[in-house]
């Protein structure tokens, strides 16, 4: 007996020893990425001149006599294309993942689910190639005559992948934080006499708020950093634009580094330029993170206080009841 529990205890040190290297491997990972980007973009940065770099329209590294090092086209493209793939994605993905989770008969959803499993797993450039293929002639068969287009290869076309692409993301973390709220829930909703679908979007969609909230912020950062489709349906027009000429080409930040970093000079302001390209990427999926954790934190805090007050007896609350 004694000896299998030492045995069980060194079994205990050893899996805890690995989950501890595991968990210290990625924190070092991370760090050293970090690293790497600002050593490497901080000085491109503060060379061109931080207002010049994010703020520029003119983007013209190669031009010997006169360079230019300005990404604020760049900025906006991206935020233009995730903007279009949350408007487009999100709203489906949640409606998709309620259908799922509380609406969905049990012989379709064999179907659907292997099916959504298989979107996750489609590689990106599949994602460019059906866009090439049937998104952009579309768009230019609707619109090129009207609009006097060029070609189909348009921010709208870039939004639509990317709000296709962000589909199993949210779908399938929204249907999992669905099904996660208790069943008690929905039950005492029906049993105060709401409807089937009324219970669902009162009491459980609110519920899930959080990980719904997560879903929606993961595919964001799945939109925002995507660079192969977008690449291949954008355009590539390192133009600045305005929100509504959707039906014009652009270039993204992920873009711009991949078209430009097979043929720069490891080591030339332009090569640090791009770098800083990724650090500014970097810094919006990190406020974007920071926000989301900071918004669930409340919300969390709140239900714990009003869990709290419930405990103690509010008065509120009993006054409520007598009445």
């Amino acid at each position: 007996m004694k000896q299998s529990s030492a045995a069980l205890k060194i079994r205990e040190n050893l899996m805890r020893a690995v989950f501890f290297t595991a968990a210290l491997a990625s924190i070092v990972a991370v760090a050293l990425i970090c690293v790497f980007l600002f050593s490497q973009g901080l000085p491109a940065i503060f060379n061109v001149g931080v207002s010049e770099f994010l703020g520029g329209t003119r983007w013209a590294p190669l031009n010997s006599s006169d360079p230019g090092f300005g990404i604020l086209a760049f900025i906006l493209g991206s935020i233009y294309v995730t903007a279009g793939a949350i408007i487009l994605g999100v709203p489906i993905g949640i409606f998709s993942a309620l259908f799922m989770a509380r609406m969905c008969p049990k012989g379709l959803y064999r179907f659907i689910k292997p099916a959504l499993n298989l979107m996750a797993g489609v590689p990106s450039v599949i994602y460019g190639f059906f866009g090439m293929v049937v998104i952009v002639p579309a768009i230019f068969e609707a619109f090129g005559k009207q609009f006097d287009m060029m070609s189909g290869n348009t921010m709208l076309a870039a939004s639509i992948i990317l709000g296709i692409m962000i589909l199993p993301t949210v779908i399938t973390i929204a249907e999992t934080n669905l099904r996660a709220v208790p069943q008690e829930l929905y039950e005492g909703a029906v049993a105060l006499g709401a409807s089937h679908e009324r219970a669902v979007f009162k009491v459980v969609l609110p519920s899930a708020r959080s990980g719904v909230m997560a879903a929606v912020v993961l595919g964001v950062g799945r939109a925002i950093g995507e660079t192969m489709a977008v690449q291949m349906v954008a355009g590539n027009q390192p133009a600045l634009r305005l929100p509504w000429e959707f039906l014009k080409g652009i270039r993204t930040m992920t873009t711009n580094i991949v078209i430009e970093m097979g043929y720069v000079e490891y080591g030339s302001l332009h090569n640090g330029a791009l770098i800083a390209t990724g650090v500014v990427l970097f810094v919006f999926i990190l406020i974007i993170n920071t926000l989301f954790s900071i918004l669930n934190r409340d919300k969390q805090e709140k239900r714990s206080l009003l869990s709290l007050r419930a405990k103690r007896g509010n008065p509120d609350t009993k006054l409520t009841k007598e009445q």
